[in-house]
């Protein structure tokens, strides 16, 4: 089982190849810029970052070139996660209330499996400027908190998931959970 970081420049890009090294996965942590190819991957993680994607057309490395026909799991943390909304047709904006430290998250699809059998609500660990304002068309919406509206979201058809918290951080009650439900979707 392989499941690379690809670095978007997030602080915590390094405890994401950690948490998924400790849940006995093959990792590393990519540049932005790898191909698929290079990946050799059974899942990929987009990992978070300081980048704003409100309003422009910044590229998040190369994901655009492969996020289209890759048919391996994505899941896409903070900025993955609003790459992920603006590139499938969502927008990006500048959050009314940006979230930094602990939100309490609400789960609106507790029987995606993602989500399936934990508590309805549980509090997270955020740390954005900017959201997903309005996500792609047909995108379930998995979880919201207080200000933020989509805080995890999935493609109607494929293996794609966001989240904009970040469940790699030991605040994030069941992070590691989260991360460890989306290995056992990259081994399918």
């Amino acid at each position: 089982m392989r499941i690379p970081v690809l670095d978007n420049g997030g602080q915590w890009t390094h405890r994401e190849y950690r948490v998924l090294k400790e849940l006995g996965v093959e990792s590393e942590v990519l540049p932005n810029t790898a191909t698929l190819a290079e990946m050799r991957a059974d899942g990929i993680l987009l990992s978070g970052g300081a980048l704003s994607l409100e309003g422009v057309a910044t590229p998040l490395g190369r994901v655009a070139e492969w996020i289209d026909s890759v048919d391996v799991p994505v899941l896409g943390i903070c900025v993955g996660h609003q790459f992920l909304g603006r590139h499938f047709g969502g927008r990006v904006a500048r959050a009314p209330a940006p979230e930094f430290g602990r939100v309490e998250l609400a789960v609106d699809r507790p029987e995606h499996p993602m989500f399936e059998a934990l508590p309805r609500s549980f509090s997270v660990w955020a740390s954005h400027n900017d959201q997903v304002a309005e996500p792609p068309s047909g995108w379930p919406l998995l979880a919201h908190s207080a200000s933020c509206a989509v805080e995890a979201m999935a493609h109607p058809s494929r293996p794609i998931w966001g989240m904009q918290f970040h469940p790699e951080v030991e605040h994030s009650e069941n992070g590691r959970e989260l991360l460890r439900r989306f290995v056992a979707l990259c081994r399918r």
